[in-house]
């Protein structure tokens, strides 16, 4: 959500406000979901049509012509065949890898969970970079994902179980004049959950675990998944959960499945497609289902100006149910960009509270507390399920200042800046510091909030605000701050200084101020 000083942006950035429309150009682009977005010349194109065997596969695409850039992945079949070839397999293979790199079923690549079209719209799928639409006795689908690919690329598609003929596909693409490192391969990563399990978020991406493992680095852009086979929206309420490069605490948190796919009440049960979220298939209820196709429900939410950027791995997760109790059957595709090497590599580990490492980092903090431990847990989602313990708290130690810190950390000369990870103590509020790199000023770290909270919930929608203090048994926190490559490029160590200062904020106006630190 910031950037650091000295990032190479656009454009630059401004406040947003209610009164300033956004540009022209970006509401126009927009608005052409559901449209191709492909340039219109300089690309080739290879197209045809086959029958589908029940094994084996059709091939969209085989070409060495590289460097190059897929910019338009088009399918269409007869309608009468649609719902059995929604769950034909899409494969992508980039320069000859080991393993594709897309691996989905062909509905859910497409942003839906079926291809059984109840109400007849014409736009079954009507979002940014992918749609499908119906006309006439066929089906389009369509994909503007940009694939980039440098030796060979490999796209086919991979029979069911039975023939279906009148398949007719067209892969555009050209050449790539950029570098390389300014792009990465696309991914679409399939998972299947037929039995949740209890008490564990769904890991819909693990990018240390796909495609043969290892570190990656790039960024995470969005999901289509089912999730339910069985018209059932309790499954609304578990919350999407996306950790990055081993942080322990989720750098995003939602606040419910239904509000990751664009609906704040569950869409009211309704189907509808945006161009970036989406709930395009299933039923309102389990009742008013016309057939076993209709049962599925799926969503869509895709980031484009708003992706997730990694430097060595992303977890995305998702919580079954609201405390992840649901039974239901889960399906997933998650898409990313990612290069199969890391771009953030650890070079120091300072642990306070431990004489020698503080000792080999020169840390000072003369107003510091001394060592405390506290026995707790990071924000997982609930400890316990059915009276069972699913993740348990664990102890560790630190200091808390009211004053100022200063270390020594390690660099790797030839970084473009440096991420700083702090394990805190979130049970103290809004912790705010001044922080400098070798006397040079970097910016103010600051963590709003803590692990105590205000609930209200007055019987009347405009009753009056009730003042529910809840504290959560949640005090272990990670957070990050982004040190400018002006401070680090080419230095193998840099002196840190952190200067407390305290914000005194109240919990709620008139409530108690809370005891400011910095942990």
């Amino acid at each position: 959500d910031q950037y650091v000083r000295g990032a190479h942006l656009s454009q630059p950035i401004h406040a947003w406000d209610t009164a300033s429309p956004p540009n022209a150009d970006v509401s126009d682009l927009i608005g052409r979901a559901g449209t191709d977005l492909a340039p219109q010349t300089g690309l080739r194109r290879e197209s045809g049509e086959a029958t589908l065997p029940a094994t084996g596969s059709i091939t969209l695409l085989d070409t060495r012509r590289a460097p190059s850039m897929v910019r338009a992945l088009e399918i269409s079949v007869p309608r009468q065949f649609a719902i059995a070839f929604a769950r034909a397999r899409l494969h992508a293979t980039w320069d000859g890898r080991a393993q594709p790199s897309v691996d989905a079923p062909v509905a859910l690549f497409y942003g839906s969970g079926t291809l059984f079209n109840r109400d007849d719209h014409e736009y079954l799928v009507k979002a940014f970079p992918v749609n499908i639409r119906f006309a006439g006795d066929r089906v389009y689908l369509a994909c503007y994902f940009p694939m980039p690919f440098f030796h060979s690329a490999h796209i086919e598609v991979a029979g069911i179980g039975e023939s279906l003929p009148g398949v007719k596909w067209s892969v555009r693409y050209e050449p790539y004049h950029g570098l390389r490192r300014d792009v990465a391969y696309f991914h679409a990563t399939y998972q299947d959950f037929p039995n949740p399990v209890a008490g564990e978020d769904l890991v819909l991406l693990d990018t240390r675990e796909v495609e043969g493992g290892g570190e990656w680095s790039g960024n995470f852009v969005g999901n289509s998944w089912i999730f339910s086979h069985a018209a059932d929206l309790d499954t609304l309420e578990g919350d999407p959960r996306f950790f990055f490069d081993d942080s322990e605490t989720p750098q995003a948190y939602g606040t419910g499945t239904e509000e990751w796919g664009g609906g704040g009440d569950f869409w009211g049960g309704i189907n509808m497609t945006l161009p970036f979220a989406g709930h395009p298939v299933g039923a309102v209820s389990l009742e008013k289902a016309v057939n076993e196709e209709d049962k599925i429900e799926s969503a869509y939410r895709f980031l484009l100006a708003d992706l997730m950027p990694f430097g060595r791995r992303a977890v995305i997760r998702l919580e079954h149910g609201g405390v992840n109790e649901s039974t239901q059957h889960y399906e997933a595709v998650t898409y990313w960009y990612g290069a199969p090497s890391p771009t953030l590599v650890p070079t120091d580990h300072l642990k306070i509270a431990d004489s020698k490492s503080e000792s080999d980092h020169q840390y000072s903090s003369p107003d510091a507390s001394e060592p405390y431990a506290i026995t707790s847990r990071y924000e997982w989602g609930p400890d316990h399920l059915n009276g069972r313990e699913i993740f348990p708290a664990h102890t560790d130690q630190g200091r808390t200042t009211k004053g100022v810190s200063e270390f020594t950390v390690k660099l790797d000369p030839k970084n473009y800046g440096v991420l700083l990870r702090r394990k805190l103590d979130y049970s103290l509020p809004n912790q705010r510091a001044e922080v400098t790199v070798d006397g040079k000023p970097a910016g103010i770290w600051y963590l709003a909030g803590s692990n105590t909270s205000v609930y209200s919930d007055p019987r009347l929608e405009l009753g009056a605000t009730q003042h529910v203090v809840e504290i959560s048994n949640r005090r272990f926190r990670d957070d990050e701050f982004l040190l400018p490559s002006d401070l680090t490029r080419g230095r193998t160590s840099v002196r840190i200084r952190v200067e407390f200062t305290p914000v005194k904020q109240p919990l709620f106006p008139g409530g108690p101020l809370g005891d400011e630190a910095w942990s």
